[in-house]
């Protein structure tokens, strides 16, 4: 009889976890506690709009093909993928874009536009990040650090490869000119991470991208989410929606399965967490089974958390393809240390913002009605530490965004609104159960990575894993898809 795993949310962790599990035989059942499957995948539809609730940005597609393939399908025949070019156009504060893409002329010429000395500051750059790709990708990505010897074999390559360095710092040694250096070290941000805090070796986004391409669905993220479900269905599982998990089942050092909201109990050989580490260890395991390495005091005092988000979805009855956008557009703002600093030190939540402005109706317009548009506006706030009320807060912020955007990106905005929908901090800790109401779990500095970071397996329980941001490797979906392979790996060889 085959073994049974629960996997308990459907985020792109849980799902990557359980489609690898269920292609090798296993009896896989995922719980999930909203209406739709998808975690931070999640898709809102409204008058006729689908807005994908979280991840927008698809590198490393091979990661989802490889999940097909191990069902013996593949990845084409249940989702598209077409890749985006420029990858991103950025907007300086005065509104002048800068586009790159996957074409190393094309980025000079760009640079060349911008600061000449600095293009063969970036060949130097980019030749270096290939090296730290190389080791914290392609090699140390989807392997486990779960004792202190499988930290220490890396820490000469990590010091060699200057990891004790931030991001921008990094990026700073190779480029001068002060906007090039914030286009060059905004990566950390996709990943929930402040590019003035976050480790070096968070540059390897740039040089993944550049390896890849930067993708988009047919359908939005969404369409994978449905795909992968489908798949998942096909080799048997099982997904339980509107399903809350109330508690894993403990006895001794291992889980028995988990005790549903109602109150029904479903046993398991072994359990997997998609759901955000701090809440599952503080709120899902009984206190008793919590060993001091992830005790109330690491997750309530000792773990620093990513920022929030503030997220605006819209729909317009006019379209914008004559604006001087493209589908995935990042807007800086005048400040940006001082900016980062509110969000991620002082906790505070500013006048000025940046943003990510995503246009996903420019790539694929069935995503809204016939002649409509979709977009959602993205801006990082602080998380609930900083004691904001949201419940007051958002509809002053929310306007000032939307005012910015009919001001300077896209006229008559607000007259054309035929859909919206928010989210904030609340919706983060309140429906997506995130610590904090953070919206990338734990934060990625060098003391919260690799053996640091909350480990794939529970220290604590031998038969209990994790997926998802909060954990080894990280947040962004080739980290979360990473966990799912190592969690895979870990069940198959116990």
């Amino acid at each position: 009889m085959a073994e049974k795993v629960i996997v308990i949310g459907s985020g792109f962790g849980g799902l990557g976890a359980a489609v690898r599990l269920a292609a090798k035989g296993y009896d896989v059942e995922i719980y999930e506690k909203r209406d739709k499957p998808g975690g931070r995948g999640y898709v809102y539809e409204q008058n006729g709009f689908k807005f994908d609730g979280g991840p927008t940005v698809i590198t490393a597609p091979f990661m989802f093909d490889d999940l097909f393939a191990l069902a013996g399908r593949k990845r084409e025949d249940y989702v598209k993928f077409v890749p985006l070019d420029p990858f991103y156009r950025i907007f300086n504060s005065e509104g002048r874009p800068f586009d790159y893409n996957g074409n190393p002329e094309f980025i000079h010429d760009q640079i060349a536009q911008v600061s000449p000395g600095d293009v063969e500051g970036y060949k130097r750059f980019i030749g270096t990040t290939k090296a730290i790709f190389e080791k914290g990708f392609v090699e140390l990505a989807d392997q486990p650090f779960l004792g202190i010897g499988d930290m220490l074999r890396v820490v000469p390559d990590l010091m060699r490869l200057q990891s004790q360095k931030t991001v921008y710092d990094y990026a700073s040694s190779f480029i001068q000119d002060d906007f090039l250096r914030r286009v060059f070290s905004f990566h950390p941000l996709l990943v929930g991470g402040n590019p003035f805090d976050t480790t070096s070796i968070y540059a390897m986004i740039h040089y993944l991208e550049r390896e890849w391409g930067v993708h988009y669905a047919i359908g939005g993220t969404g369409a994978i989410i449905d795909a992968l479900v489908k798949l998942f269905e096909e080799l048997g599982g099982k997904i339980y929606l509107n399903s809350s998990v109330a508690e894993i089942l403990v006895n001794k050092r291992r889980t028995t399965g988990i005790r549903l909201a109602d109150g029904q109990e479903v046993k398991a050989d072994h359990v997997i967490s998609n759901a955000d580490v701090a809440w599952t260890y503080l709120n899902l395991i009984p206190s008793a089974a919590r060993g001091l390495r992830n005790s109330d005091l690491r997750y309530q005092k000792l773990t620093r958390y990513s920022m929030s988000l503030f997220v605006i979805y819209f729909g317009t009855k006019r379209r914008y393809t004559d604006s001087k956008l493209a589908h995935h557009n990042i807007i800086l703002g005048d400040r940006y240390e001082g900016l980062l600093d509110d969000i991620f030190h002082k906790k505070k939540l500013s006048k000025d913002f940046s943003l990510y402005l995503h246009m996903p109706t420019l790539t694929d317009p069935s995503t809204a009605p016939e002649g409509h548009e979709g977009f959602y506006v993205l801006s990082p706030v602080p998380h609930m530490d900083a004691g904001i009320d949201w419940t007051k807060q958002a509809k002053p912020y929310r306007d000032a965004i939307m005012n910015f955007l009919e001001e300077n990106y896209l006229p008559d905005l607000q007259e054309n609104l035929v859909a919206e929908h928010t989210i904030d901090p609340l919706h983060f800790q309140n429906t997506l159960n995130s610590y904090k109401g953070s919206a990338f779990s734990v934060e990625p500095i060098l003391t919260q990575s690799a053996w640091f970071r909350p480990h794939n397996r529970s220290e604590d329980i031998d038969n209990l894993y994790f997926v998802g941001a909060g954990t080894h490797p990280g947040a962004g979906l080739p980290g979360v898809l990473s966990s799912s392979k190592i969690a895979d790996d870990l069940i198959s060889q116990s």
